[in-house]
């Protein structure tokens, strides 16, 4: 005897194998066995067998008319064999009971299952709309078919334009267009971005990862509401009896610092480092800090930059040479013997800027040997040899006291990268780190914020400092008192040298042109009381919005690396280990993993082959060709000193494109310093930035310039 049963909410049929009161013991066609109830059991039958009445009754299922057989149902509850003798007339077949179940039970739209071989027919109104709504779908199905085939074609479908940069970046799976397109991706196994490329949605991978950013961080487009004319108080400010000078790459126009330097009596010597001052000019809660605290920085990418602030603020502020610019300047007194500090002095003043000095135009010029013996003709040679000695005079200090701390020294052999781009060819120029340009301008700044920090502190001002601990877990922090930055080896440290760029360096200076004016006295004048939450808040914020920007500018310096491979053709490339298989190419700053590499000591140089370069998943294919051995390649005797807790980047003040100090806390877009202060960074990182390249557009298709600026050539206040 053969059943045909319902199990797990489907309809099974097998043969009895025994009876034990109300249960069975069934085997069905496939050789399982299973025990059913009694109440289970629908229909008894002894041929066909169990297989050919599933089969029988699957296919005479098919075939049943669904509307025709609700409208022959009784409109109260019924068992599906009376409505099996209804349709197929009395004496319905086994197959044909079997075929009427199945399709009761397949069919939720028509009948509702009230019991075991029980139905009810669904009510006309909610069979209308379930009918509708199944119409809709099938449409939506065909609609969903044809724009994948399109896209696999490498055809936009007009329904998804204009819907690119969120079908990539926020799409709603559940909507049509992106069911298409992860569709068409597993149907030619390439990513949704890469369909969207090929069928011109995006214009090309730079434009892929350029969209990605401005999508989630500039939805509304990088451009600047109309905030009129930038209010410069020039004069209610001093002249000051200097003549000061600034030291940036050739692209910069976000110049934030100068210097200058005079001999007094007496053997001592009057230091100034002056910065930007648009605080002056911008007041806490007015247009101008509403854009700056949503924006909280520059950001930078090799090629390009989205200013801060917008561009009349910038040019009404920047130190540009040939006029006398506002600026906060902090004069400090030395001995011009031993390079004691005597005094400080902090004003708000009107500045003369004598020249722009450039990296790119003096590098090969100024030397330490030019320097020291005094050859070579270069604008400000006499401030520049007064300099040298006084800048090596604060470096050695800032070693003792991170010595002090249980650090090594920091080390000047890594190399910096310069990307410049043109249209879409790249050249990357390697800088060696260290240069006296470099180390001028990174003691200076570094001065600068810690006699500011000190500052801020004694007057009870609250401040945004840098703090760091030499050693264990979250060594580095933003915070709103004075700590010691042991990296830097300095007692407190606040960002107050790059207020164009950064805002919590403007936060900082409107505080301390309350220092300056108003003494011990500032924190009743200052715009940020003590414990004020929005000081808290803008912490917050400035260091969700620094990562960020700090991700994009790595994500864009590694697309530069991998077009500059296929831009050069390169087949094979050498490299240094860093650790274990982990390596950097000697030409440019790219980390990669050398699968199969085995152990190696640092610094170690390898050739390796590439095999493949995708722009687009920003991946390369490489193989170990050769093992060179310790060598003298670009990267080889590679800075350790992130072993004691660097701070990557922490320098570079000047750097507009950002510090990326890989072995260290962490990229610190825009750096500090100087790249000099790099104290425990072991990258050569590329820190870009194109600065006279405007903000780009969401697809970014055209976007580029000739130039960039980097770590090692920006390295100023």
């Amino acid at each position: 005897m053969n059943i045909f049963f319902e199990e797990s909410g489907s309809f099974k049929a097998g043969t009895i194998l025994s009876q034990q009161g109300e249960s069975y013991q069934v085997e069905l066609p496939g050789g399982r066995r299973s025990k059913i109830k009694g109440r289970d059991v629908l229909l008894r039958f002894e041929s066909p067998s169990p297989a050919e009445l599933i089969k029988q009754a699957d296919a005479l299922s098919q075939e049943i008319d669904m509307s025709f057989l609700w409208e022959c149902a009784p409109a109260e509850e019924f068992p599906f064999a009376t409505l099996a003798g209804e349709y197929f007339g009395e004496g319905a077949s086994v197959p044909q009971q079997a075929a009427l179940a199945l399709a009761l039970q397949g069919s939720p739209v028509y009948f509702r299952r009230k019991g075991r071989g029980q139905y009810q027919r669904a009510p006309q109104e909610q069979l209308q709309a379930a009918l509708a709504g199944l119409a809709r779908k099938q449409q939506q199905a065909a609609l969903q078919a044809e724009y994948a085939e399109q896209l696999v074609a490498g055809h936009l479908p007009d329904a998804l334009k204009g819907k690119e940069l969120q079908l990539l970046f926020k799409p709603d799976k559940n909507t049509i267009e992106w069911k298409a397109l992860d569709a068409a991706s597993m149907t030619t196994g390439k990513t949704q971005a890469e369909i969207m490329l090929a069928c011109g949605g995006i214009s090309s991978p730079r434009a892929y990862h350029e969209a990605g950013f401005l999508y989630e961080y500039f939805p509304r487009g990088t451009g600047f509401p109309d905030v009129g004319p930038a209010h410069v108080p020039t004069g209610d400010l001093p002249l000051a009896d200097v003549q000061a000078f600034s030291i940036d790459d050739i692209t910069t126009t976000e110049i934030d610092d100068a210097l200058s330097i005079q001999e007094l009596p007496d053997g001592l010597l009057r230091v100034g480092i002056h910065i930007a001052a648009p605080a002056l000019g911008i007041e806490r809660g007015d247009a101008i800090d509403e854009i700056a605290r949503t924006r909280m920085s520059t950001v930078y990418s090799p090629g390009d930059k989205i200013t801060m602030l917008p561009d009349a603020i910038v040019d009404a502020y920047t130190l540009k040479e040939g006029a006398a610019r506002p600026a906060l300047s902090l004069y400090v007194i030395v001995k011009a013997d031993n390079y004691d500090l005597v005094a400080t002095e902090t004003r708000a003043e009107m500045v003369p800027i004598s020249a722009n000095l450039r990296h790119n135009e003096l590098d090969a010029t100024i030397t330490a040997e030019a320097l020291a013996d005094g050859s070579g003709e270069y604008p400000h040679k006499r401030e520049l040899r007064l300099l040298w000695p006084f800048a090596q005079a604060m470096f050695a200090k800032r070693q003792a006291a991170r010595l002090g701390y249980g650090l090594r020294p920091e080390v000047h052999n890594r190399t910096d990268f310069n990307f410049y781009i043109d249209g879409d060819h790249v050249t990357i120029s390697p800088r060696m780190r260290g240069a006296p340009l470099d180390l001028i301008v990174a003691e200076m700044a570094i001065l600068a914020n810690s006699t500011w920090g000190k500052l801020l502190a004694e007057c009870g001002v609250p401040g945004i400092y840098r703090a760091q601990r030499a050693y264990g877990v979250n060594r580095t922090r933003m915070q709103t008192s004075a700590a010691p930055h042991e990296g830097l080896g300095v007692e407190q440290y606040a960002w107050s040298t790059s207020p164009l760029r950064r805002y919590v360096d403007l936060v900082n200076q409107w505080q301390l042109l309350a220092c300056a004016r108003h003494g011990i006295t500032a924190k009743l004048a200052a715009p940020f009381k003590p414990k004020d939450a929005d000081l808290y808040a803008a912490v917050s914020s400035f260091e969700a919005a620094y990562a960020a920007y700090a991700e994009h500018q790595s994500r864009m310096e590694r697309y530069w690396c991998l077009r500059w491979l296929l831009q050069e053709n390169k087949r094979q490339v050498q490299a240094s280990v860093l650790k274990g298989d982990t390596v950097r190419l000697n030409e440019a700053p790219l980390t990669v993993i050398a699968p199969g590499l085995g152990a190696h000591a640092r610094g170690t140089q390898i050739l390796l082959d590439v095999l493949s370069v995708d722009v687009v998943t920003l991946t390369v294919s490489l193989r170990v060709a050769q093992v060179l051995g310790a060598g003298a390649g670009a990267l080889a005797e590679v800075d350790d000193s992130d072993d004691d807790g660097g701070e990557g980047g922490e320098g570079g003040e000047n750097n507009e494109g950002g510090g990326n100090g890989e072995g260290g806390d962490g990229p610190e877009a825009g750096g500090d310093d100087s790249t000099d202060a790099q104290d425990g960074s072991a990258s050569a990182a590329p820190e870009t930035g194109g600065d006279d390249v405007p903000g780009t557009a969401p697809l970014a298709a055209t976007a580029s310039a000739s130039g960039a600026e980097t770590a090692a050539s920006q390295t100023a206040c």
